[in-house]
């Protein structure tokens, strides 16, 4: 029980490290496009990291429960890929906004 305790500590340390990196790196980012792509280890990392956590806690203490495992692996899953659309989604929409290309001169 107690290894099982240390396990999920580490992991929800990690996860947090995780958050307070993004936060930091956040505010330091020097534009949108850069904010946005900082998320992504928010998201992809420290998210499975604390439903990983969760995951072993409830097995350390009740047991194996298939419903919990099958419940975690498409979270975590689905966190996954709606992070990846949304992030390419909101990147390329600040890129759209934020850049301004060169007319040539023959098209004015």
């Amino acid at each position: 029980m107690a290894i099982a305790e240390i396990i999920v500590a580490v992991l929800v340390i990690v996860a947090t490290v995780c958050v307070v990196a993004t936060t930091v790196l956040q505010l330091r980012a020097p534009d949108a496009l850069t904010r946005a792509n900082l998320l992504g280890p928010l998201v992809c990392v420290a998210f499975p990291l604390l439903i990983l956590a969760k995951l072993i806690h409830s097995w350390a203490t009740t047991g194996f429960d298939l419903n919990d495992f099958l419940r975690a692996i498409v979270a975590v899953a689905a966190v996954w890929v709606v992070a990846s659309v949304a992030t390419f989604v909101i990147g390329r929409s600040i890129y759209g906004v934020t850049v301004v290309d060169k007319v040539p001169p023959e098209m004015k």
